[in-house]
């Protein structure tokens, strides 16, 4: 726990200040949570407002200060996954009116500008992206809290409301998912190589 109960509490009376200080001490957590899960960082900023507007409104709802990190995990994951959801509306309306040939011009005009760095970076990052979005937003979710964000399977179980057992289910499958996908991926690959 990054800060104290009674922060919370006085927070939670409706002490700006407090709250304040809530904000201050999850920021760049939050922040960094969310820029793993949606992806662009351009919007980051955007969502994790979003994240501190509903922890304002719904601070009173918060049980007991002992959970407030899984519940403000929650609320990031909730914002995170109400975000996608309009990205992705917005994507299909856009991707409908671009022809293939904009797109492979976008691309050739894009990786012109980088250098061979970030390209191999990019190459990178593309791959990891295109794995993860081979599997659910459910599965992206989870194995980024877990994998990156570095909760515990107590922590998940509090965000999740799940016992133990099914989010270790649920991590494996979820494993084995981005596994086959990298699989597919290594085999798209290398079937391009040999022409």
């Amino acid at each position: 726990m990054m800060i104290d109960f009674q922060l919370i509490e006085r927070a939670r009376e409706g002490d700006d200040a407090a709250f304040n200080q809530i904000v201050q001490a999850y920021r760049r957590k939050i922040l960094g949570t969310i820029a793993r899960l949606i992806g662009r960082p351009e919007d980051v900023e955007d969502v994790g407002q979003e994240v501190f507007l509903r922890l304002y409104y719904s601070l009173d709802q918060l049980r007991a200060p002992e959970v407030f990190e899984p519940w403000l995990y929650r609320l990031t994951v909730n914002a995170a996954y109400d975000y996608m959801r309009k990205q992705k509306r917005r994507m299909e309306s856009r991707m409908a009116d671009l022809s293939e040939q904009h797109v492979e011009l976008a691309d050739a005009a894009e990786s012109g500008k980088r250098n061979h760095d970030d390209r191999q970076k990019a190459g990178l990052r593309e791959l990891v992206q295109n794995l993860l979005s081979n599997v659910s937003e459910e599965d992206r979710i989870l194995l980024t809290l877990k994998e990156v964000e570095g909760l515990s399977l107590k922590e998940l179980e509090q965000v999740y409301s799940v016992k133990e057992n099914a989010l270790k289910v649920r991590l494996f499958r979820a494993r084995q998912r981005v596994l086959k996908a990298f699989a597919r991926e290594e085999t798209v690959i290398k079937g391009a190589a040999k022409q």
